[in-house]
């Protein structure tokens, strides 16, 4: 039982320390205290049979506990998910926690050789996958919100032209008037698709030169 909480604690360390490496909230500790959790509970299921007088010809079912430490787990993976304007962060993070739990299920079990294949197969995820998605082509969306003067050098029909070129395709574009007299400006919102990854700072860097432009803001609505 000893040589299985302390092989649940190295796997929960290493995928712990890739975490805490990359500054997300659950990282090292987080990491290990789950794995060593599953794997205790897995044992108190797994030796039942030495602590709890059992009638003859009774059966005892481990895969109980297991199903209740995989339904548990999620409140811990939910309270690492935050939504930070249209953004939400932190899934990827609760996915390493219920992947963590799954890893101590083994260790409490003794399935070693699983187990070390599920945790490398995980930082291969973590690490590796990481590498790809920064190079495969995929869509962005960002929300745009964007304010400039009425008689300045900037239409909508300009704009629009402008969020062509630089590769953004255009949705749910919104409507408004600020201000009276000669104060009067337009204010713009929209959501932008791109699956150019530069494209928004070019826009950025754009508007900020522009002295049209009153104020905007660009930010992204994925993970």
């Amino acid at each position: 039982m000893l040589l299985r909480l302390l092989a649940a604690l190295g796997a929960g360390a290493v995928i712990g320390y890739e975490r805490s490496f990359h500054g997300r909230p659950a990282g090292l500790r987080t990491h290990v205290l789950v794995c060593m959790a599953s794997s205790v509970l897995m044992l108190v299921t797994v030796y039942e049979a030495q602590w709890v007088r059992t009638v003859s010809e009774a059966r005892l079912d481990p895969t109980r506990m297991a199903q209740g430490i995989m339904t548990g787990i999620g409140f811990l993976g939910a309270g690492v998910i935050v939504k930070e304007g249209l953004s939400v962060r932190g899934l990827t993070t609760a996915a390493s926690i219920w992947i963590t739990a799954a890893i101590g299920v083994l260790a409490g079990i003794g399935l070693y050789m699983p187990m070390i294949f599920a945790v490398v197969l995980t930082l291969l995820v973590l690490a590796v996958f990481r590498w790809i998605e920064m190079r495969v082509p995929t869509q962005a969306y960002y929300y745009f919100d964007v304010k400039y003067a009425r008689e300045g050098n900037l239409s909508e029909e300009g704009m629009r032209e402008l969020l062509g070129k630089l590769g953004f395709s255009v949705a749910n574009f919104s409507y408004r008037l600020d201000g009276v007299g000669v104060e009067r400006a337009l204010r713009h919102k929209m959501t932008l698709q791109t699956t150019d990854r530069k494209a928004a700072a070019r826009l950025a860097r754009w508007l900020e030169e522009n002295q049209t432009v009153l104020e905007f803001r660009l930010s992204p609505t994925g993970d």
